[in-house]
């Protein structure tokens, strides 16, 4: 068995990817995890564009249901064990705090660079103050939000008043709009890694957050870096194609390619013909059996979200239902490794699903389905949840009842 230089190569079928899935991303009854810090470091990342996504991908792998609401809001924001800042993608994820550092160096620093000369070339062309102003009134902000431990822009407003100075953003352009001096400001310094979401202002579903200073981390070389993300994702998500890494870390070919030669990773052959890497010494059969499970998977679900080719779990044919006109996935109903429909919330609160893909289903995957959508009612405990990005079905399963 070889590296990525070549050798025999193990043929991994999307049966065995599935159950793969299924013991590594927590989905199945034996492999369900206690906590949230166990979930987070089982994905490696959770999605938080939409805050819901982190709740209900959590509560859909915990064996104590009950457990999600009060736990994850532990970790995100008493233990700080689970930090929610940007990452792969220029997308905002909940990460391990362990996994910071990592995730900064080896996918942050390079957006963070392109964010900061971004806002400065904004404000040059709108006649707004130079460099050296930016850099007084960051200085300013942090000082005030250390002090406050958590703040909202408003708030910092209020301790560095220049942080509500306007600028017109693209002028005399179709999307001309005025850009306020906090926004951009704490946007640039949340992917540098000096500001990360602190709670939010109103519920757990709630996408306004306050802010505050992130919690310290060492700096890392970026091609280590990327070689430790990059072991940690395969190790939860292998075996996974080129396209696949190179779409979810945002990263080059060429930095995807140098990291899979870092960390010794091994080739394997995928259905269809393509080829797929896993972790060194990981290219073996499932040793454990997996017993049939069932999942209703939240919007932008980690497991539905985590590779670019997806063929082998989600048939094509059901992709115009499922996900939105940019990419974004809705509400999964999931049985033994395939997405075979999808859920939604009614007004009054009522969780309704729809199979779309009978294939295999039968009575057992029925039962198992409303098994399922006991859990996530008791994981919601009474909370309405709208996704963030709507998908078709779900706009037509959650409208009222006839």
């Amino acid at each position: 068995m070889g590296g990525v230089g070549g050798g025999v190569r193990r043929h991994i079928g999307a049966a065995e990817r599935r159950a793969r899935l299924a013991l590594r991303h927590r989905l199945t009854g034996a492999a369900r995890a206690a906590a949230p810090e166990e979930v987070a470091a089982s994905l490696v990342a959770l999605h938080g564009s939409d805050p819901a996504t982190v709740y209900l991908a959590v509560g859909a792998r915990l064996a104590d249901p009950v457990k999600t609401l009060p736990e994850t809001e532990r970790a995100l924001y008493e233990d700080r064990t689970l930090v929610r800042m940007h990452g792969m993608r220029h997308t905002v994820f909940v990460f391990p705090t362990d996994l910071t550092a990592v995730v900064h160096a080896s996918t942050g620093l390079t957006v963070a660079a392109r964010e900061r000369a971004s806002l400065l070339k904004d404000m040059a062309k709108a006649g707004a103050p130079d460099a050296a102003w930016l850099a007084e009134v960051e200085e300013s902000t942090l000082a005030a939000l250390a002090r406050r431990g958590q703040a909202t822009a408003t708030e910092l407003a209020a301790d560095e008043p220049r942080l509500r100075e306007q600028f017109v953003y693209a002028a005399g352009k179709s999307y001309e709009g005025v850009h306020t001096v906090s926004t951009r400001l704490l946007r640039v310094l949340g992917v540098e890694g000096k500001v990360v979401r602190g709670r939010p202002l109103g519920s757990w579903t709630s996408s306004q957050f306050r802010w505050a200073v992130a919690p310290a981390h060492p700096e890392l070389d970026a091609a280590g870096a990327q070689a430790g993300l990059l072991r940690r994702w395969l190790a939860a998500c292998g075996p996974a194609t080129e396209a696949d890494l190179k779409w979810w870390t945002g990263w080059r070919v060429t930095e995807v390619r140098r990291a899979l030669s870092a960390i010794g990773a091994e080739a394997v052959s995928l259905d269809e013909g393509d080829t797929g890497y896993v972790t060194e010494g990981d290219a073996g059969p499932v040793a454990e059996p997996v017993e049939p499970w069932a999942a209703l998977l939240p919007a932008l679900d980690p497991t539905a979200m985590g590779w670019q080719r997806r063929d082998w779990y989600l048939a094509p044919e059901l992709r115009p239902s499922l996900f939105d006109y940019s990419g974004n996935v809705g509400p999964t109903v999931w049985w033994n490794g395939r997405v075979v429909g999808g859920w939604a919330q009614r007004p009054d609160g009522e969780v309704v699903w729809r199979i779309l893909d009978a294939e295999g289903v039968g009575r057992e995957g029925e039962t198992a389905i409303a098994a399922q959508a006991e859990h996530l009612r008791t994981v919601l405990n009474g909370s309405r949840v709208t996704p963030r990005f709507r998908t078709p079905l779900e706009r037509e399963l959650s409208a009222p009842s006839a």
